[in-house]
């Protein structure tokens, strides 16, 4: 079956990840006609897969990317001021070890990432006593002295749920699971003809004044198979992986341990119960499926386990999850050396259609990297708007007003635990951090736990699956429990196996 749409777009992105849902939703809010595809479920891969911060990038200092950092650090305010229910602050303990760096290097670059953006609202970092400190549960008592300093944690895969959502109801066209088969220039120059392969095996033929290559991993692919458009330009991809364990400490704070190869992995609090460590930087080739190998299971209990005082071991891991990041290909030779600012790339000479090609990125600096795409392509549409992300929540994230990110968040759990008494305030406050704003939405017509429907496990009931698969499209078991939630690691086995079977029995009455 075949569907044709004669009227064209303004722009046409292809990639739902966080790039290709950031320009998405940048370019609709400036007037723009916007349509977007992904040829498997949004944020299935690189941006679901990341260590879950927005961080300027401690370590990028040692290889001189100070505007890189200096932006990184910028967005992360935007970015807790945008989505206060998916993002919030956290501290970080760095335990010093005299024979990776000395006191004094950590001292400065510390002090260059306090004051590269001269805005910074959260608390600067400080000298701590480890044995005598908060910041050192955890710790082995061996470690003695440290420093702390903030950067923040997000729910990747929901803030790209939440861009597109917002491109949504600004009018963006979105297309779930439609893999972009073929891009091609009309004979004058000034259109692109689009073909997307659906779902259920049907064709859908597309016009659209510009296009956009945000296919992350497969953006040299996408241009070698389905456009006749060349570049010198690559990335290079880089798996990283990370485990999950049962909780390691008691506290709020996060640790970044340094290793013997210059190395960095991060302790995060995770998930209510558990803890993720990450990552490792191992060339991939395309193609390949990322898993987390038993090689880097062992690499990163190692570490954790140098520094942490309960023991770690492989048999602790309760799961793992992998990611291929492209990278932009600068030349080095060395994975956690390659730089992860990003490039941009236009084919096309003004009075032509457009492509513009996405090479590299990192979560934190998405936004800002819609907003230079967008740039790059005003002169293709003169009359589209001017820049408006920066002051604007994303879906669902018009929270309290409140002194820090934090109280605006506990603030909006607060009202919504009274609204709702018949519901356990911890499921309120769960389903907050998943919903924001839009819990309102989706607790309509509950009063009770008996008003959620079937219990999966976990926090997961029937009243949000059916919700998730409504409005943020949602198929498959994986999409629920391990990309819009993270409830699989809070049920059993039996029960992920058993809500696999009920979401696949169900979905008939869903399409």
């Amino acid at each position: 079956m075949e569907a044709r749409e004669d009227a064209p777009l303004d722009l046409f992105v292809v990639g739902g990840g966080i790039n290709g849902a950031g320009i998405a939703c940048d370019a609709v809010g400036r007037s723009l006609k916007v349509g977007l595809c992904e040829m498997n479920d949004f944020a299935s891969a690189t941006s679901s897969a990341s260590t879950k911060l927005i961080h300027g990038g401690l370590r990028y200092l040692e290889h001189y990317e100070f505007r890189l950092v200096r932006e990184a650090l910028m967005e992360r305010e935007v970015l807790l001021a945008k989505a206060p229910h998916l993002a919030f602050p956290l501290r970080f303990v760095l335990p010093h070890e005299p024979h990776l760096r000395p006191r004094w290097m950590l001292r400065l670059g510390l002090f260059l990432y306090d004051h590269l953006d001269w805005h910074m609202t959260l608390p600067k970092s400080q000298a701590v006593d480890l044995p005598t400190s908060k910041y050192g549960a955890g710790l082995k008592p061996s470690f003695k002295k440290g420093f702390v300093y903030s950067d923040a944690w997000v729910d990747d895969a929901r803030l790209v749920i939440a861009n597109l959502k917002s491109a949504r109801e600004m009018g963006a066209r979105i297309f779930a699971r439609h893999r972009c088969v073929s891009a091609r220039r009309s004979d004058d120059g000034r259109l692109w003809h689009i073909e997307l392969a659906s779902p259920t095996g049907g064709t859908v033929h597309l016009k659209a004044c510009g296009l956009v290559n945000a296919a992350g991993p497969w953006v040299k692919h996408f241009l070698d198979e389905q456009t006749p458009i060349r570049t010198t330009k690559r990335v290079r991809l880089i798996k990283g992986s990370h485990i999950v364990v049962p909780r390691l400490y008691e506290g709020n704070h996060a640790f970044i341990l340094q290793n013997s190869d210059n190395r960095i992995v991060f302790v995060i609090p995770y998930e209510r119960d558990f803890s993720v460590i990450g990552t490792t930087d191992i060339p991939a080739e395309f193609g390949e499926r990322p898993v987390c190998t038993p090689e880097e299971i062992a690499y990163l209990c190692e570490i954790a386990g140098h520094y942490m005082q309960k023991p770690l071991t492989p048999a602790d891991v309760v799961w793992t999850y992998s990611g291929v990041r492209p990278l932009f290909d600068d030349g080095g030779d060395d994975p956690s050396a390659v730089t992860r600012d990003y490039h941009l790339e236009v084919d096309g000479v003004v009075g032509t259609a457009p492509l513009l090609s996405v090479f590299g990125g990192k979560i934190t600096t998405y936004r800002r990297l819609a907003e230079h795409a967008l740039a790059d392509l005003n002169p293709y549409f003169p009359r589209m708007g001017a820049a408006w992300t920066a002051t604007r929540a994303v879906f669902d994230g018009e929270l309290a007003d409140a002194p820090t990110f934090e109280e605006a968040f506990d603030r909006f759990v607060e009202g919504a635990a009274q609204t709702k008494p018949g519901l356990p305030r911890e499921l309120v406050r769960v389903l907050a951090r998943r919903h924001g704003s839009g819990l309102g939405e989706l607790l309509e017509h509950v009063k009770t736990v008996a008003d959620l429907g079937r219990h999966f496990g976990g926090h997961l009931y029937e009243v949000e699956v059916r919700y998730l698969i409504r409005d943020e499209w949602a198929v498959e078991a994986e999409d629920v429990l391990w990309r819009r939630t993270k409830e699989g690691l809070h049920m059993t086995e039996a029960e992920r196996d058993a809500f696999a079977r009920w979401i696949a029995e169900q979905r008939p009455n869903f399409t």
